[in-house]
């Protein structure tokens, strides 16, 4: 009788465990992950990075050929320096005419000495928005970490062709850490924010700590999308056994060891303390 009592009472904590209480083997770790591509045209001539290597914000990356672009910089330093002359020029003409006597130079003369000096002082202006984007291109060349991360999927080498916005690398945001736990729906009611996660990752590492951070508010529907006609076209068949649908559970991780290298699309285990 009281084996038949410890094995009733063995079976029901297991079944609590494992049905009512809130934990997931389901847990993903994941981190943003930054697409770096050149923001301008041209041929790779340098590459500082290695795959799998930590860069700080800031580390160049790779280098575009910057010869192409320092040429046009000159250029359009030129062409601003033109248009600098031609504005003083035409603003000492105007000045020259408007102080002579009326007997001598006509009304008209001076106000097209006028318009004159408009028109140069609008080409200035474009000629020196057009030095800042040369300079800005130049500048460009030299691709940068936007942030502290991991380099992955390095696809650049020197010789490659850099097409704008072309991804050549992944960067993998080493503060950008965090676990997402897929909770089965009938477990949702056991959830609230700021509550305490224990996380056990599959390696068998170290346990982590966090907290619940948010909670997901929609998932996509499989059985129903959308016809030709946008109306509603409905799975005309029916699962007798209704599996509970699993809801993401973003966790921010608060404490992590130090020695423990966390590694984006690894598994773990992910228990609530509410």
């Amino acid at each position: 009788m009281l084996l038949l009592a410890a094995a009733l009472w063995a079976g029901r904590s297991a079944w609590d465990h494992y049905m009512e209480s809130a934990w997931t083997r389901d847990g993903r770790v994941k981190a943003d992950v930054v697409t770096i591509s050149a923001d301008v045209a041209g041929t790779v001539t340098e590459v500082l990075v290695r795959d799998n290597q930590l860069v700080r914000q800031g580390d160049v990356l790779f280098v575009v050929d910057k010869a192409r672009y320092a040429n046009a910089l000159a250029q359009a330093n030129a062409v601003l320096a033109a248009q600098q002359v031609e504005k003083g020029r035409r603003n000492s003409e105007a000045q020259r005419r408007l102080g002579l006597d009326n007997a001598i130079v006509s009304a008209e003369s001076k106000e097209t000495a006028a318009f004159a000096v408009g028109a140069a002082s609008a080409q200035y202006q474009a000629a020196l928005s057009a030095r800042n984007l040369a300079e800005l291109n130049l500048a460009r060349t030299v691709v940068r970490a936007p942030v502290s991360g991991y380099v992955t999927n390095l696809n650049v080498h020197p010789g490659d062709f850099a097409a704008v916005g072309a991804a050549k690398l992944a960067l993998i945001d080493s503060a950008s850490f965090y676990v997402v736990g897929y909770f089965e729906e009938t477990k949702l009611p056991l959830l609230k924010l700021n509550d305490k996660v224990d996380i056990q990752m599959m390696s068998g590492q170290a346990q982590l700590q966090g907290h619940i951070e948010s909670i997901a508010h929609g998932i996509t529907d499989r059985d129903a999308s959308l016809g030709r006609e946008l109306l509603a076209d409905v799975n005309p068949t029916f699962n007798w056994v209704r599996l509970a649908q699993r809801v993401p559970v973003r966790i921010h991780i608060d404490r992590k060891p130090e020695q423990l290298a966390l590694v984006a699309g690894t598994t773990c285990t992910v228990v609530i303390h509410g």
